[in-house]
């Protein structure tokens, strides 16, 4: 009888901000002898650690798979939420886990892998081609095994360790303590301290696990409970984007409160804004902060703090890098007025689905106008409520174009205050209007969506689509808030910079979208074609 040979594969994955830049490492090894068979690294872009981790899981299994098609795979990694989900004791909730998850498991027949969480410490190989790949991610390079010293250190940490064993007990302490500092030199202390060692998956109904203490976390407080409490999101408020991921804003902070404007060109093709330095696209909106989905100004005690400086550590965002080819493009069209609009109430997706009013046709048509002159639309994508149907349909004609409805574009759910101006709503329901604008997670009155909701869902549509339309440009025709959080997940900005942006009925924002994960804010807010 042929028995199957078996390999490991040990792979991981972090994100220096988290989200943040990211990449992944997988190793697979001859089980007998401890061979490198094979490595993979990858710098993916801004990504989560949990993308980043699955993704070097997906990588690990596929250059197995290359070796021996017909092997048992036996996977190690430092990350408990990985390692729980693909051996089935945990559920998968979050919209970004389950299709990576999904493709991990069609590598392998079922029956083929089993998982095995080992200690961050003993993943010492992986752990440094993901740093590696960081690296030269930051350098506008992708990972080259050729470059790569982490089979060596890792082989030179063990054979060190071994020799200094006296016995069972000291050589594993040893072991232990050689792989923890073996290869201190192949990565800057900035660039290792910097990867955050969060495994808890905010999808999932089991624990948080707990990774090494978060860089300015209370003393005994570990980063994964730090980052990601139980039962939270992704998309979560500072304490969740994390120390490195608020610093990396603060290079154009000061600008930024200077208010410095560009001029609207329209130019949302330009190719000048790839991989601008964080923050500079946004010097482009001016004006008042505003609610988002009604106009209604406000200034909330969470939106005054901003940080100063940035940490000397923090990964350099550059103007080159790798070619990645012709960005999907989002051209972020929002409705035009109805009758609520000019009254600033809000108006979401749970109450009444207004048509334009006969200001907000003229302005669909002089939108219409505009983007048939710059002839760079290829497709439509709309928003189900009316408004944005309307809009949409007035686009299409010109162009010549269909429209296709996603329901992941509609407005925020404003509960019971629906139809209410922002004075009214203050009235009403003081106690939970003050709760929402000091947390994204809270909810409007009467069971509305939190910001933090609509992010996820935004979120989620904005992956669809970008990979269906990789390389083209697409019109989204949508609302207030949807294009804010674009926007602002495209810059990685606080939550509270929701609450700082001015979004006029019927303007232009566009940002676009490139293989690598990297986002560009090419306009904002422009409504020159209303004038």
């Amino acid at each position: 009888m042929t028995t199957s040979r078996e390999l490991i594969v040990e792979a991981d994955g972090g994100s220096r901000g988290n989200p943040g830049p990211a990449g992944y490492g997988a190793v697979v090894l001859d089980p007998a002898t401890g061979e490198t068979l094979a490595e993979r690294a990858e710098f993916i872009g801004v990504a989560t650690n949990n993308v980043a981790e699955y993704k070097g899981l997906v990588a690990g299994l596929r250059a197995a798979f290359e070796l021996f098609p017909d092997a048992m795979v036996h996977v190690r990694m430092d990350s408990k939420l990985v390692v729980e989900q693909m051996s089935g004791r945990w559920k998968i909730k979050h919209p970004d886990m389950k299709p990576l998850a999904a493709e991990a498991a069609r590598v392998f027949p079922p029956g083929r892998v089993r998982y095995e969480w080992m200690p961050r410490e003993r993943n010492k190989h992986a752990d440094r081609l993901a740093n590696e790949a960081m690296d030269a991610g930051r350098r506008g390079e992708q990972w080259s095994p050729s470059a790569s010293t982490a089979a060596v250190d890792h082989t030179t940490a063990l054979a060190a360790a071994r020799s200094a064993a006296g016995d069972a007990t000291a050589g594993a302490a040893k072991a232990r303590a050689a792989l923890a500092g073996a290869g201190a030199g192949a990565v800057a202390p900035a660039d290792v301290s910097s990867r955050s060692s969060s495994t808890a998956d905010p999808s999932t109904a089991g624990p948080s696990t707990a990774g090494s203490p978060a860089a300015g976390a209370p003393a005994g407080a570990a980063s994964g409970d730090a980052l990601f409490p139980p039962g939270e999101a992704l998309f979560t408020p500072d304490e969740a984007l994390g120390a490195q991921a608020r610093a990396s804003l603060a290079a154009a902070a000061t600008a930024d409160r200077e208010v410095a404007t560009t001029p609207a060109t329209g130019d949302f093709e330009a190719e000048a804004g790839r991989n601008a330095p964080t923050g500079h696209a946004a010097r482009a909106a001016v004006g008042t902060s505003t609610v988002p989905g009604t106009g209604a100004g406000v200034t909330p005690a969470a939106a005054t703090a901003t940080d100063s400086t940035a940490p000397s550590g923090a990964p350099a965002q550059g103007w080159t890098g790798p070619d990645m080819g012709a960005p999907a493009t989002f051209v972020l069209l929002r409705h035009g007025e109805t009758a609520l609009t000019p009254e600033k109430r809000f108006s979401g997706s749970g109450g009444a689905d207004p048509e334009l009013s006969p200001a907000g046709r003229r302005q669909a048509e002089a939108v219409a106008t505009a983007l048939a002159a710059r002839g760079t639309i290829q497709e439509i994508v709309s928003s189900p409520l009316t408004r944005c149907r309307q809009t949409a349909e007035a686009v299409a004609a010109r162009l010549g174009l269909d429209v296709r409805i996603e329901n992941g574009l509609r407005e925020t759910d404003f509960g019971a205050w629906e139809g209410l101006t922002f004075g009214e709503v203050r009235e009403r329901y003081k106690d939970d209007l003050d709760a929402w604008l000091a947390s994204p997670k809270a909810e409007p009155t009467g069971g509305g969506e939190s910001f933090a909701t609509v992010a996820r869902r935004v979120a989620a549509t904005r992956d669809r689509l970008a990979t269906a339309y990789a390389g083209r440009t697409v019109l989204l025709v949508t609302h207030v808030t949807p294009i804010k959080t674009l926007v602002r997940l495209a810059l990685g900005a606080p939550p509270e910079s929701l609450f700082r942006m001015e979004l006029s009925a019927a303007s232009i924002s566009a940002v676009a979208y490139y293989a690598d994960g990297n986002a560009s804010v090419r306009l904002l807010n422009d409504t020159s074609h209303l004038r």
